[in-house]
């Protein structure tokens, strides 16, 4: 192991970036598991992973405001396209959301077809950047996490009923998709809220998602310096490890209907 590999420097930034991303995602995970749409994130991702696909197809300058607009307008054409689909065949919406992901993956394939740097820029979509974040991008994180939060605070967000719940979720996604990648974004999603899926809605059940979250997230980048492994894929290894020992003391929720007579 090289210990000297624990750079705070750099290590640092990364877990920032994995608290602000976890800051939004706690709490949307715990919905998107009491609504039965799994894979919404990871087919929101997508599109807005394709949405920089199309700016940079276009000429439009890496990492500029042009991109950034191109990625929240896909996610919000996702989000808008997924609150028809519920309208209309709310039985299959999570059958709807794992076609469109597949739809969105294979589009950012094809259009990367003809980039001799279509692999890297495919990678970096997925397993994501984490250790490159700067001041810039940290702090674009956290004016939008901390907007977000508010909205979801205040209950704006339910005033536009369904979209209201999808937007949030597409600007979330967007704004954590391209520092830490489709799988990172999936796992702070659904791993923390899966852990802590036993205990009754509230303060005490977000506090525990968010331990576990962020445990993950210093566990997994320790082991990636040390061990001189990808940062992103251990992560999510080390998140659902931490998962799945949290699960096992935590208490579980009585199956409804049951109980003493």
């Amino acid at each position: 192991m090289n210990w000297h590999a624990l750079d705070l420097g750099i290590l640092g930034p990364a877990m920032l970036a994995g608290l602000l991303v976890l800051a939004t995602h706690v709490p949307l995970g715990a919905q998107v598991l009491e609504r039965g749409i799994v894979f919404i994130d990871l087919a929101i991702a997508q599109i807005a992973g394709l949405g920089v696909i199309a700016a940079d197809a276009l000429g439009v300058e890496h990492g500029g405001v042009a991109v950034q607009f191109a990625a929240v307008g896909a996610a919000l054409a996702g989000a808008w396209l997924l609150t028809w689909t519920e309208k209309r065949a709310a039985q299959q919406q999570e059958a709807l959301i794992g076609v469109l992901f597949v739809l969105a993956a294979c589009a950012g394939i094809l259009m990367l077809a003809g980039n001799p740097h279509g692999g890297e820029h495919l990678k970096d979509l997925l397993v994501g950047q984490i250790l490159w974040v700067d001041g810039t991008h940290l702090a674009w994180l956290a004016v939008v996490s901390a907007l977000l939060l508010v909205v979801m605070r205040l209950g704006w967000a339910a005033r536009l009923g369904r979209f209201g719940f999808y937007g949030v979720f597409a600007v979330a996604v967007t704004a954590s998709v391209q520092l830490v990648g489709v799988y990172l974004v999936f796992s702070s999603l659904i791993i923390p809220a899966l852990a802590t899926r036993g205990l009754p809605s509230g303060w005490r059940r977000n506090v525990i998602a968010y331990g576990v979250g962020a445990l993950g997230y210093a566990l997994g980048l320790a082991l990636s310096a040390l061990l001189d492994m990808p940062s992103g894929a251990m992560i999510v290894w080390t998140l659902a490890a931490i998962a799945v020992a949290a699960a096992s003391v935590l208490p579980r929720r009585a199956p409804q209907g049951a109980g003493g007579h």
